[in-house]
């Protein structure tokens, strides 16, 4: 297993399970499944809603004495609703308590966005649910700083071992590093080869922080949330470069989209349902992409996020 050295010295798998989407009636079987064909890392967050049932896998595992805790590398995510300190503390024990852990080794912040509290026994997780209409956005006035502050706290407590940012821009990262006492292990931001964000890639490794790739398969994980975006721009999978590239190496042109991304030293989160896809996805760094595949693949960037918050049409301006 390919690890990545944290700037806390922390060992993090370079490869992954994305949990987002996992459907709660497989989510248990899958979790233990990928980590009997070697899966270390699973990538969760309170929004997904399958929280207990990923913890389910990973403590049958536990208990079956397929892996020791310590090997495993447990990621979860604070949701919009929970950004002020009160409710982050909330959070870090509701996703303790789901998991059945007694400490995660990565939170976390999902978005820069703070959003009216909503207490778990009324609607978890809320999603963009805020206390009134489906529809309506409700803000709080916590500043990003006052939620790191927070996390930072969940370190000194050993609930968390590391801490991180997702959906973050570079300028959002260099004012937090400005006041912070624990500077962000990892951010985790949408990469693949229709938004390939060089600039904030070569700042997050200049100023010694890791990145997590997600969607890293370009629109594939937004088509059947009938995204529009998705479904206009073609496949990455059958993209001409990545096609050739992939008959040049005599690999599927999946592979070649993860290898795209490792080889850079970035971490990757695939998900699949299917067991031969997993253990394809596990075993991508047994070959190289040449100079000239990596200025081809270069050229395929277009800018295009499909994880947009502007697409929400509930972010105010000021955002």
């Amino acid at each position: 297993m390919t690890t990545v050295t944290l700037n806390n010295g922390y060992q993090m798998p370079q490869i992954g399970l994305g949990c987002w989407k996992i459907d709660k009636s497989i989510c248990a079987d899958q979790i233990y499944e990928a980590i009997k064909v070697g899966y270390r890392l699973f990538d969760g967050a309170m929004d997904y809603g399958n929280e207990k049932e990923v913890g389910q896998g990973i403590n049958r595992a536990l208990k079956d004495g397929l892996v020791k805790r310590e090997a495993l590398f447990i990621v979860s995510k604070l949701w919009n609703n929970y950004h002020s300190p009160k409710n982050v503390e909330k959070a870090i024990a509701k996703v303790l308590q789901d998991l059945q852990l007694d400490y995660i080794d990565l939170f976390y912040i999902h978005f820069p966005i703070a959003q009216r509290f909503v207490p778990f026994e009324e609607k978890y997780p809320p999603t963009f649910y805020c206390g009134a209409g489906e529809d309506e956005f409700i803000f709080e006035n916590v500043p990003i700083h006052v939620t790191w502050s927070a996390f930072e706290k969940l370190v000194d407590r050993g609930v968390v071992k590391s801490i991180g940012v997702s959906n973050f821009s570079g300028a959002l990262i260099e004012d937090l590093l400005r006041g912070c006492s624990i500077k962000p292990q990892v951010v985790q931001i949408e990469h693949h080869c229709y938004l390939q964000q060089p600039r904030l890639i070569e700042y997050l490794k200049r100023v010694d922080i890791a990145i997590t790739s997600y969607s890293s398969f370009g629109g594939e994980s937004f088509l059947e949330l009938e995204h529009p975006k998705a479904k206009s721009v073609g496949t990455l999978f059958k993209h001409p470069t990545i096609l050739r590239i992939a008959k040049n190496h005599q690999v599927a042109p999946a592979k070649v989209l993860l290898r795209w991304i490792t080889q850079r030293g970035i971490c990757v989160i695939p998900k699949s349902n299917k067991k031969q896809r997993l253990l394809e996805n596990l075993n991508v760094n047994d070959f190289d992409l040449t100079k000239n595949d990596f200025e081809d693949i270069s050229k395929i960037d277009i800018g295009l996020r499909f994880n947009d918050p502007w697409a929400w049409n509930k972010i105010p301006t000021f955002l």
